[in-house]
């Protein structure tokens, strides 16, 4: 048997990202064999030997989590047996932390002889920078998506390939000769049904409050089903005609769009890159922001204002997450076009520390340098 790289990815995103590696090593290494864990895109590469899991592994949130907990250690103890079953030559765990450095430390402290890669690092310096000398134990290379994270991993001892990030072929790729709409606000609630459940009606009641200002709102949708269910939620809130629901045109929205409303997480960077000035959203459970404010060290949660250093676009974060505080800054925004361009420009800024692209096949060449050419 070649080798063999078993994946574990748990999201929607982590599946594109665990996909695009996979392409990158195929056409480097076309005999490698795939297994593992992910979703629709890795499945196409890696056949019946990787199981799709992300609808029901994308949880959001330390309660949601906790709600599930038996759920997750079965699958944990599925995989663990899975990988003892296959002992493949590496494990490529494609973000999803909570999960694969679990996953990373038992495979590590029961004896397991392949090399363990981390494909994105985990942002363990906004959340606890003392787990990393552990990491080191655990993992054999880590690939981190931002220059500054490289020195943290190494000073541990663990070995560190800067890759860049690899949404930027994926954006680049998706660039459109469009002009922005000089009426059109885009809405962006995730890709997660909780994320919709919580984001998307405060989204709906923002679009109520401004319908009258000549506007018009566009909601983009991650997938057929959470299309379905943001559509009911705007017959629901009796807004037909007022928002309009497209599945699928996330990144184009995004170029065509005055403004935007964008849930936390990697959206963020998709709009930053595009140059699209928005205001960020986040709400969780209770018990998972209060953990988390608990654990968490930084000023800004936003991954845009992070790698800034300031504020570049709003936050609007739990219990701030107000419609009328929404809606004013979009009226703002709307009627502000300089203070749009210069938004848009430090956006831009920001987006440039996100490398030139080709992240998917620095990645590869590290893992096939890791494995071939060991001491």
């Amino acid at each position: 048997m070649g080798t063999v790289a078993y994946f574990v990815a748990g999201e929607h995103s982590g599946d594109t990202r665990g996909a695009e590696l996979m392409g990158a090593l195929r056409e480097r290494r076309p005999d490698w064999e795939f297994a593992g864990l992910g979703g629709p895109k890795m499945r196409a590469l890696g056949g019946d030997a990787v199981r799709d899991w992300v609808e029901d592994a994308a949880v959001v949130g330390l309660w949601e989590v906790l709600k599930r907990y038996g759920w997750f250690k079965r699958r944990f103890e599925e995989t663990k047996a899975e990988i003892a079953r296959r002992d493949p030559d590496a494990v490529i765990l494609v973000d999803y932390p909570g999960f694969n450095l679990r996953l990373a430390r038992a495979l590590r402290e029961g004896g397991s002889r392949c090399r363990i890669i981390d494909y994105i690092s985990p942002q363990v310096w906004a959340w606890n920078k003392g787990r990393i000398p552990r990491m080191a134990r655990w993992l054999d290379l880590m690939l981190c998506l931002f220059p500054f994270e490289r020195e943290m991993f190494e000073s541990a001892g663990l070995k560190t390939v800067w890759m860049g990030h690899p949404l930027v072929d994926q954006l680049e790729a998706e660039r459109i000769p469009a002009e922005r709409g000089a009426s059109l606000v885009g809405l962006f609630p995730g890709s997660r049904e909780r994320e919709v459940a919580r984001l998307f009606p405060l989204m709906l009641e923002t679009a109520r409050s401004l319908a009258g200002a000549g506007w018009t709102f566009e909601a983009s949708a991650a997938s057929a089903g959470l299309a379905a269910t943001m559509r009911r939620l705007v017959d629901d809130s009796g807004l037909q005609g007022v928002v309009e629901v497209r599945e699928g045109d996330c990144h184009g929205l995004m170029q065509r769009a005055t403004c935007g409303v964008v849930a936390s997480g990697t959206a963020t960077l998709e709009a930053a890159f595009y140059g699209m000035p928005y205001c960020l959203v986040y709400k969780v459970a209770w018990p998972t922001f209060w953990v988390a404010r608990m654990v968490v060290n930084l000023d800004h949660i936003g991954i845009v204002n992070i790698l800034a250093g300031r504020q570049v676009v709003p936050e609007f974060v739990q219990g701030d997450a107000r419609a009328d505080d929404v809606a004013a800054w979009i009226a703002d925004s709307m009627r502000s076009p300089g203070r749009r361009s210069e938004m848009s420009a430090e956006l831009l800024e920001t987006a440039a520390k996100l490398g030139e692209g080709g992240a998917a096949g620095r990645a590869a060449e590290a893992i096939i340098e890791l494995l071939e050419h060991r001491e």
